[in-house]
């Protein structure tokens, strides 16, 4: 059956009613509350605990993909309906189950700052139990994509609020644009066509690489050719502590390309893990592949992390949110190439 996207009318202007009440008299709502990769669930405890509960554990609450250890792709907070209180109202994530005989139309809700600055509120509603599921696995995956894209616009947000510029200026004019990069970060190493941009801290480092090389006629987005550029611009640029190391691409997992539309832009984005040759260091990074504005040479920007100590899906998250803000310095009027598996690449 066709599923409406849209919830009951007294639900939405029960919501908004609410949300009145958590704005002050300048009309400015209150700051998210809540740790970053968080979620609540507004979810009655017979469902939690059953068929329904554990769907959304698996999709929600599954393990990261690429990461050495295994992590949730977020921590969810189960909180019943009559519990959910004005403190879980401000929370920046906030997934509700509207399970009620009288809802006259089924399906998803998806909104923003309703209660608090920048929040994501989903709300599904469904007849009962059974028709709640249907629409959850339906729905999973712009669920997930929902999630993931607020908590990546509050990273670029306040990259934006606390930007470094020394970095983008060093970035901009060997590639006609720049990711935004908050404070912390600094230019590492920097020739004509490499830069190492990284926040290091006692236990932690956080990286991004921007690198570019000739495109080619064909294969200038697979799998292959992406991984042979990343180890050859890592090997030249990259040494390990010991004479002969390097950062290179492990192979122990193989890594994983898809092809991105975002916001005007379009990159294949590799997934993996790095190590170095020589040496038991590693971690996760994932990258973004694209053509420069007149299409003549590839672009790479390389997001990764080290982090042996400590859990790093929110390491990767946040550096990997600083490869997503990239911008062109100036508007481009080429024509697009077609990459030859037949994905559009932006040139």
């Amino acid at each position: 059956m066709k599923r409406i996207l849209s919830i009951l009318f007294a639900a939405v202007v029960g919501i908004s009613t609410l949300s009145s009440c958590f704005t002050g008299t300048n009309g400015v709502l209150p700051n998210v509350s809540g740790k970053a990769g968080e979620v609540i669930i507004v979810m009655d405890k017979d469902n939690w605990e059953g068929d329904l509960g554990n769907a959304v554990r698996e999709t929600l609450g599954g393990d990261c993909p690429y990461l050495a250890q295994k992590e949730p792709l977020y921590n969810l907070v189960n909180v019943s309906p009559t519990g959910f209180a004005d403190l879980f109202k401000v929370h920046r994530n906030i997934v509700i189950f509207h399970i009620a005989g009288d809802v006259q139309e089924e399906g998803m809700v998806y909104r923003s700052d309703v209660w608090s600055h920048p929040q994501c509120l989903i709300q599904l509603s469904a007849f009962d139990s059974a028709s709640a599921m249907e629409i959850f696995s339906e729905s999973s995956e712009r669920i997930l994509s929902t999630l993931e894209q607020a908590e990546r616009d509050r990273i670029i947000a306040n990259s934006k609020k606390y930007e470094e510029f020394k970095c983008s200026k060093a970035v901009t004019p060997m590639i006609g644009g720049s990711p935004h990069f908050p404070s912390g970060y600094k230019v590492r190493k920097k020739t004509d066509n490499f830069i190492w941009i990284s926040d290091d801290k006692q236990y932690t480092n956080q990286g991004v690489f921007i690198y570019k090389y000739p495109a080619s006629e064909v294969n200038n987005f697979s799998a292959e050719s992406i991984i042979a550029h990343r180890n050859a611009a890592l090997q030249a640029n990259v040494p390990g502590m010991f004479d002969g190391t390097y950062m290179t691409t492990s192979t122990y997992v193989e890594p994983t390309v898809e092809f991105i539309r975002f916001r005007g832009r379009q990159f294949a984005q590799t997934r993996g893990f790095w190590e170095v040759e020589g040496d038991f260091m590693g971690g996760p990074f994932v990258s973004h592949s694209f053509y420069s504005q007149d299409g003549s040479e590839i672009i790479v920007l390389d997001a990764w992390v080290y982090a042996p100590r400590f859990d790093k899906r929110h390491y990767l998250r946040q550096v990997e949110s600083i490869i997503y803000s990239f911008e062109w310095d100036k508007p481009k009027n080429n024509e697009e190439k077609v990459a030859e598996d037949g994905e559009n690449i932006l040139p």
